[in-house]
């Protein structure tokens, strides 16, 4: 983790000098959020890497040998190992459902506040300020120039349909959230209802819509999946699918990620403990070359899992959880091969 900071903020040293803040404001508001995020990334790989030095450690030394020749089995040699994988699983688990994304919070907000901005592809502009979404099965609004410090915006529509029909249009040349009311305040507003056969308009000069959309939701927030805690993603996914929402394959695979990523330290854990229990004459060196190996191996199905998921009709559950399978029965492999 330390060579993760040191690496991150030599390449973002010209980002950081930008800003105009002193160290201990970029360590409060950046390194904060960063440090969590980093350990969580990388916790699968302290644990398996840590198995498989303390197990080759032992094994080097005949404490295997001499633990098997003691007439313990070789699954009760493995029970510990298994208990203390739950328990840092657990820990993950916990973290990246409810305190990694608090501290992404932090790095999402300073990245968006400071180093976003010199970003020519992530620089807000009139595009990013205007929306067009769908609220629910059949409603469909348009708003342009939306500022998110006033709360307003301009050039407001909305359009509901039935049968794929336009049957109520409703344009506005302002709009914007009472605080109040917590409701959104039209001004200068034209209503149209259309049937089969004829046509009603209705000029309303300041009125209020009940609509379910709530100003948070009107912001083009690139690190929205990494901020929410799994119930409120949860709940987000929910939200978006009952509106009809595309593009959600990215928000699942991070929802099923956070379960699938600390079942992986189980399941690394119980790998490197496999590896590392048999002598060789190579020594750790052989064993952690291997564990980086298949450490390697794990990462990069993961990335091609995810791929695979946001660009084409793999399920997110199954994305998610692909590595974790295939190791299972490399797992089985090498517990069947181990000597016992």
């Amino acid at each position: 983790m330390v060579v993760a900071v040191a690496v991150d903020s030599s390449e973002k040293t010209d980002d950081f000098v930008k800003t105009g803040l002193s160290t201990y404001q970029i360590i409060k508001q950046y390194y904060f959020g960063f440090v969590p995020f980093i350990w969580g990334l990388l916790f699968p790989l302290f644990v398996f890497i840590a198995v498989i030095f303390f197990t080759s450690r032992m094994a080097s030394r005949s404490e295997i040998i001499a633990i098997l020749a003691s007439g313990t089995s070789f699954n009760r040699m493995l029970r510990p190992y298994f208990v203390g994988s739950v328990f840092l699983a657990f820990i993950l688990w916990m973290g990246t459902r409810q305190y990694i994304p608090k501290a992404n919070e932090i790095k999402a907000s300073f990245q968006a506040n400071y180093m976003d901005k010199n970003d020519p592809y992530k620089s807000s502009g009139m595009d990013n300020n205007s929306f067009y979404r769908r609220i629910d099965t059949n409603t469909y609004i348009g708003l342009k120039g939306y500022d998110t410090a006033s709360k307003s915006g301009v050039q407001f529509f909305m359009e509901k349909l039935k049968n794929d029909k336009v049957v109520y249009n409703l344009r506005s040349g302002g709009i914007r959230w009472d605080t109040a009311v917590k409701k959104w305040i039209l001004t200068a507003a034209l209503e149209r209802r259309i049937d089969s056969l004829t046509e009603t308009v209705n000029i309303r000069f300041a009125d209020t819509l009940n609509i379910s959309l709530k100003p948070q939701e009107l912001r083009n927030d690139t690190y929205i999946k990494d901020k929410l805690t799994t119930p409120q993603l949860a709940a987000y996914i929910k939200q978006e699918e009952q509106r009809g929402t595309e593009g959600l394959s990215a928000l699942k695979v991070e929802r099923y990620r956070r379960t699938a990523t600390p079942f992986a330290v189980i399941l690394l854990t119980m790998i490197g403990a496999v590896i590392a229990s048999r002598k060789t004459r190579g020594g750790s060196g052989v064993h952690l070359a291997l564990g980086i190996v298949i450490a390697a191996l794990f990462i990069v199905s993961d990335r091609f899992s995810t791929v695979f998921a946001t660009n084409s009709n793999l399920s997110p559950m199954l994305a998610a959880w692909l590595p974790n399978i295939v190791f299972s029965f490399v797992a089985w492999r090498l517990y069947k091969k181990a000597p016992k």
